[in-house]
């Protein structure tokens, strides 16, 4: 009998269901002559300090660094019932192999091989590997499995990146909270040089200088052309002025086709930055949204960090393409003929291929889907369509006009053929999406002009402007920042570029917001004041995206038994050792940056910027001032204990809350958060407060 061990309870139900294991038991199903159970995500986690000496549970710069001789692992306290499950099942004499068919993926191999190292078993292991959820790729990754030894060098890959991460955060934070005072300061292996480049960049904004500059323009003949930019406003004006009545002469006309590819398919990455961009989507959010639908099995694996479909889904790629026309994800009549040659590559899929559309689209009612995971299936749908058609074909022109010795420029677009903007035009006014980016980009088609012939200007202006500072990031922009991070100082051939993986950036983003180091305002992620002073306190070895992108390569590198596991933790002691050496002590006055001796008692984090909600003269509030209210709740008053208890996601006991029918008592389970806004003497009052269900007390009585 083989012992199939998934990573998630509904995985392993799809899983069950082609093998014919449908009997339900207790943590499993069993059938056909096999047992299908799972993992609940990480089942097994490195040990805390204070495991390998109980003197560790204090935190000294003695006790630094700490690296243990011998890596100890343990059950997760809220996994041990189904670790407990999954102990029994591989020692069960019935089972003679198991297979491993967690996500396949990093990540996924570590969950598995850490369960199945750390229960004892030694039975033979094969490992599935698919892509999709569709049954037909389950029974064809069955009838395929390899051996588990094959992905040896991934679970060595994952094991460093485990450990890597547990020696720097570990040590990093323990270090830099002991030499500034005792405030939890959070050192991660990519989380700080993530904030690190949102620092960098605000620092750029706030030291930024407007300047204002001037713009002399000549109108006539339905142009409007334009001189370099000038300084001095009196001297546009007198550029401008000098041209009055005058006659301008075409000095120079370029008239180019030019065309724009249609955009590669969705990796990871790309889909999280669309959806932050066109939906307000975070990159958690949509990992989220895009793994149950995977689960749905309605599109293929989603963390990937490949664009293109191998060399042998041409067919596949066709029937998505036909069945989309034949779903509610499309519902134009255009006549296509896709070019799907041009998205298959099999040398430029790694792990899995592109995101894309699975055929249960035809098979599923989608108007059961919830609204926001429709938007990430149509997304996926658009992009296969988009980047199957033809190129979007323009006709550029720009020209060059002397006017009293003065050039003006002017330049045009005119589009021949709109290609693949069709279906992305099409998907914004499904959505009405107005993203302010245009085909055009403010040009429209020119009159018809040549060299040599002259326009009378019918008219002059001067236009004021000022030099933009850059821009604050969203998360569509942090993550292309941090997938291209390091890129500029390695070699064009290196696989695995910048900060993190496309399955962990979303993680890392969340945890500086939940740490309190960057706050979000509407789509923009900005550093909070703790988040600058902690960078500006941290050397550039933990804050460096070059040495962390390095470091991801490595791993990559690992995977594929190019580099030794040895080498890569070598590198990452010393450098946590050295790190000790080098920082051993600040001045007071540096020890009171973090707000040492603030006696404020911290009540939890906050659920909108992830700052510390504190307790205050008149009930709890956040430190970040961000508009949340958390001391009151349907209009009573909340103790200190309910406060925490609700910052901690639990259900509160509210008595006396008011009715139509009288006050009443109430459970209030959180759920989220929402605006509100109200006018009180004549003045518009707006904030953010928790969006609530509700339980009602059993009430004691008489049954009967």
């Amino acid at each position: 009998m083989q012992l199939v061990i998934a990573e998630k309870p509904s995985v392993a139900q799809s899983i069950a269901g082609v093998l014919g294991a449908t009997e339900r038991k207790d943590g499993y199903m069993e059938g056909n002559d096999y047992i299908v159970s799972w993992c609940v995500g990480h089942l097994i986690e490195l040990a805390q300090p204070e495991s390998y000496d109980e003197a560790l549970q204090k935190w000294t710069y003695e006790s630094l660094p700490i690296i243990p001789d011998t890596w100890q692992h343990e059950v997760k306290s809220d996994t041990k019932a189904q670790y407990k499950v999954l102990y029994q099942l591989m020692h069960d004499n019935r089972v003679d192999s198991v297979v491993c068919a967690t996500d396949a993926g990093r990540e996924g191999e570590l969950i598995f091989r850490l369960t199945y190292n750390t229960a004892g078993c030694d039975k033979p292991m094969q490992r599935l590997w698919i892509s999709s959820m569709e049954e037909s790729a389950i029974k064809e990754g069955f009838s395929n499995l390899r051996p588990g030894s094959e992905y040896d060098h991934l679970y060595e890959s994952a094991l460093c990146r485990q450990e890597a991460d547990w020696l720097v955060g570990i040590n990093g934070t323990r270090l830099f909270t002991v030499l500034y005072g005792g405030k939890a300061l959070k050192v991660g292996r990519v989380q700080t040089p993530t904030l690190a480049m949102l620092v960098d960049r605000e620092a750029k904004i706030m030291n930024f200088k407007k300047e204002a500059y001037y713009v002399a323009h000549i109108l006539g003949n339905g142009l409007d052309a334009v001189s370099e930019h000038i300084r001095d406003k009196a001297e546009a004006e007198k550029i401008a002025g000098a041209c009055v009545n005058g006659q301008a002469l075409v000095t120079a006309v370029v008239k180019e086709e030019k065309w724009v590819a249609p955009p590669k398919l969705y990796d990871l990455t790309t889909l999280q930055r669309d959806a932050n961009r066109l939906f307000g989507f975070t990159a958690k959010q949509t990992l989220e949204y895009t793994q149950s639908l995977y689960e749905k099995k309605l599109v293929t694996y989603p963390r990937t960090d490949s664009q293109y479909l191998s060399d042998d889904m041409e067919g596949t790629a066709r029937n998505v393409i036909e069945a989309i026309f034949n779903s509610l994800l499309f519902e134009q009549n255009i006549m296509f003929n896709p070019d799907v040659k041009k998205v298959l590559n099999s040398k430029k899929v790694t792990d899995h291929h592109a995101i894309i559309p699975t055929m249960e689209i035809v098979k599923q009612d989608l108007k059961a889907i919830p609204e926001s995971e429709m938007k990430i299936l149509s997304l996926c749908a658009n992009r296969l369509l988009c980047a199957t058609a033809e190129k979007h074909i323009y006709n550029s022109t720009k020209a060059e006009l002397t006017c009293n010795g003065m050039v003006f420029k002017v330049s045009g677009k005119e589009i021949w053929k709109n290609g693949w903007k069709d279906f992305e035009n099409l998907f914004k006014s499904s959505y009405q999406i107005t993203d302010g980016k245009s085909d055009t980009n403010g040009e429209k088609k020119l009159p018809e002009l040549t060299k040599g012939m002259t326009i009378a200007v019918n008219d002059t202006k001067v236009s004021e402007h000022f030099t933009q500072p850059p821009k604050h990031y969203t998360e569509d922009s942090l993550l292309s920042a941090m997938e291209r991070a390091g890129s500029e100082d390695m070699d064009d051939d290196v696989e695995r570029k910048g900060l993190g993986t496309p399955a962990t950036r979303a993680d890392i983003i969340e945890k500086l917001v939940k740490d309190g180091f960057v706050k979000r305002e509407k789509k923009q992620m900005i550093p909070t004041e703790d988040g600058m002073k902690l960078i500006t306190v941290l050397p550039d070895v933990v804050k460096s995206p070059k040495l962390t992108a390095d470091w991801e390569n490595e791993l990559t590198q690992i995977s594929k038994g190019e580099v030794s596991a040895g080498q890569f933790m070598a590198g990452i002691k010393a450098m946590v050792s050295d790190l000790v050496k080098t920082y051993h002590s600040v001045s007071d006055e540096q020890k009171n940056m973090f707000g040492a001796g603030n006696t404020q008692e911290v009540f939890g984090t906050c659920p909108k910027c992830g700052g510390d909600v504190v307790k205050g003269k008149f009930g709890a509030y956040c430190k970040n001032k961000c508009g949340i209210n958390v001391s009151r709740a349907l209009g009573v008053q909340l103790s200190d204990t309910q406060v925490k208890s609700l910052l901690a996601g639990k259900k509160i006991l509210v008595k006396g809350l008011k009715g139509k029918k009288g006050n009443y008592d109430a459970y209030l389970i959180p759920e989220n958060i929402e605006d509100f806004s109200y006018t009180k003497d004549g003045k518009e009052i707006k904030g953010s407060q928790y969006k609530f269900k509700m339980e009602f007390p059993t009430r004691k009585g008489k049954q009967g």
